[in-house]
């Protein structure tokens, strides 16, 4: 969808001037960012920490994107929010794909899934770079609040949720098979369980657009999002699941994030991260 045709969208509407976390040190680069060096995402035990899903929307058309995606990958890396295990997601939108530089990791699903935000929000436009925390909340990096807005995150109770081993196909090196497990639902609602296959790490050559020349790199890209069942209320969830990479995928720079979230897309109820055995 073309970003000039349609009001929904603003031109990279946030500069992203830092993130501030009680206890932090100041990082070398990227505009004053500071978090906390500590363990990294898939070296925290969600057994020990509440998951907290921080969801990037962003573009590599997007000139003030890649500042938020230094952001996103501190986080990852750095874990800065005592007692919290921070779950990111980046999701890259199609809407800039016309202005010279069509994102190779763009998809439409995740364009459709910034606007479900929008309209469950009730936000006037989706923009770039947005994020949302635990599905309820959005987060602006310069805004104080912040720390308030991960600490209440931090401290709500979440559904306890399981992936199980990961295993590559032996027959099949671009099939992943695992097991998703979440405990009871007792809240009010029904909830959407989803997973998502996610790139550790990727790097590209931008050529064209307003980030033309420059070399960007992106943490925790989604390829592939699925919903593959329902949390019902009072009940638990399990079921064995089959992902199937794209061709010449390497499994070892893969992630899995299973997540319940109530519909709409509404609040996060539980959340864990896995990735394939080496």
């Amino acid at each position: 969808m073309s970003r000039d045709s349609s009001p929904q969208f603003s031109v990279c509407a946030i500069l992203f001037c830092g993130l501030l976390f009680p206890q932090t040190a100041p990082t070398a680069e990227g505009r004053g960012l500071q978090v906390e060096s500590r363990t990294t995402a898939a070296e925290t035990s969600s057994a020990n920490a509440r998951p907290i899903l921080v969801e990037l929307f962003t573009s590599e058309g997007c000139s003030s994107c890649p500042p938020a995606d230094a952001l996103l990958e501190r986080m990852d890396s750095s874990q800065p929010v005592a007692g919290a295990q921070l779950i990111v997601l980046s999701e890259h939108v199609d809407y800039w794909d016309h202005d010279g530089w069509k994102d190779p990791n763009s998809s439409p699903a995740l364009t459709e899934r910034q606007m479900a935000y929008v309209r469950a929000l009730g936000l006037k436009t989706a923009y770039t770079p947005q994020i949302i925390v635990d599905g309820t909340s959005e987060m602006r990096a310069n805004d104080p609040l912040q720390v308030k807005l991960f600490q209440e995150a931090a401290a709500t109770p979440k559904v306890p949720v399981r992936i199980g081993d990961v295993s590559v196909d032996a027959g099949n090196p671009s099939v992943l098979r695992t097991r998703i497990e979440a405990d009871g639902n007792s809240g009010k609602h029904n909830a959407d369980v989803y997973v998502a296959v996610a790139l550790d790490h990727v790097e590209s050559q931008v050529l064209h657009g307003e980030n033309g020349g420059r070399r960007l790199t992106h943490v925790a890209v989604v390829l592939q999002l699925t919903k593959i069942g329902k949390l019902a209320k009072g009940t638990s969830f399990g079921e064995a699941v089959q992902l199937k990479l794209k061709p010449g995928t390497d499994p070892k720079n893969v992630r899995i994030v299973a997540f319940v979230q109530e519909s709409g897309p509404g609040r996060l109820l539980g959340a864990a991260l896995r990735k394939p055995a080496s």
